[in-house]
């Protein structure tokens, strides 16, 4: 009775539980360990590559300036979810408090539209620097790199913003169980009992553009840059830049598939089930697996990654 009393005042729940996998308590063990190992290479992995982004005088370029925000990025999704998820594992108190949840899904959100535009301004590197390279210094300039950057984090933050606002007037009238690992403004619409109609809208028209947008753009950018490589008369200068491409078209994949799906699907298909497993990948998988794959398949992050740590050993034997 006094939860009705407290929604029809429209005071918020003061927590909310996170279902996770308590359906499958056998689950939570295997997971726990499957996250903490994810969670300390994806730390180890994206520390590494803003390291040697920085440190390394060869690596001073904008693809490594770009690719050195998408590891911070990495970094900031993995640590506003993953923790949380870890002492919900560990023990049988499975809650998150209101502002903490709150805070989770802004940040959550702005991160995820941030990375939409990264990787759209990484794919309009690439084809710089392979359908003008001689011009690709005077046009991809520093000042420039460092304004994409701050559109895509200022533009993030506008639209998480907006989501924010909309997303903590919603009423719950004394629902308090999220079948999730973590909060997200997509279950946090389906747990309202208020007519979500608005929510829905602006979450579906503002995450199309964010997606859809700079997805086009990343598609056109590889357009021209395959009938650029085709006309590319050495096979050992088309090998390099399709291996230069190859891992950035890797990352876009394990990024963009499960949010096209998570998001862009109409709600009344939406599965949680099926959802908060997609949000565990790429919150998790994705940041874990991007910094690899820039590492095995670029030699000069490699070479700048082995320098380092010859460096770091000498420095620990001293």
């Amino acid at each position: 009775m006094r939860a009705d009393n407290q929604s029809l005042l429209g005071v918020p729940p003061k927590d909310f539980i996170l279902l996770g996998v308590s359906g499958r308590p056998w689950l939570e063990l295997p997971l726990f360990l499957v996250l903490l190992v994810s969670y300390i290479l994806a730390m180890l992995g994206n520390i590494a590559i803003i390291l040697v982004s920085r440190l390394d005088p060869q690596l001073h370029s904008p693809m490594y300036f770009f690719l050195s925000h998408l590891s911070f990025l990495d970094l900031c999704y993995t640590t506003t979810t993953v923790p949380q998820m870890l002492v919900n594992l560990g023990s049988s108190r499975k809650t998150i408090s209101y502002g903490g949840c709150t805070v989770q899904y802004a940040v959550f959100h702005w991160l995820g539209c941030t990375e939409c535009i990264v990787l759209a301004a990484m794919a309009l590197d690439r084809y710089v620097a392979i359908c003008e390279p001689l011009h690709y210094a005077l046009i991809m300039h520093r000042p420039l790199c460092k304004q994409l950057m701050a559109m895509a984090w200022l533009s993030g933050f506008g639209n998480s913003l907006v989501q924010v606002v909309l997303t903590v007037q919603l009423p719950f009238c004394g629902r308090q169980v999220l079948d999730n690992f973590f909060c997200e403004v997509p279950a946090m619409i389906k747990l309202s009992c208020a007519n979500t109609t608005v929510n829905d809208t602006t979450l579906a028209v503002l995450v199309a553009f964010f997606v859809l947008v700079p997805l086009a753009l990343i598609l056109l950018s590889y357009g021209f840059i395959a009938r650029a490589v085709l006309q590319i008369q050495s096979s050992k200068a088309r090998h390099k830049a399709v291996g230069t491409c190859s891992s950035h078209l890797a990352v876009v994949s394990l990024f963009y598939l499960p949010a096209i799906y998570m998001y862009l699907q109409p709600p009344a298909s939406y599965s949680q089930e099926q959802g908060k497993f997609i949000s565990l990948f790429y919150s998790i998988i994705t940041p874990t697996l991007n910094p690899f794959i820039y590492t095995l398949r670029n030699k000069d992050v490699k070479g700048a990654l082995r320098k380092l740590l010859t460096k770091l050993w000498h420095l620990c034997r001293k």
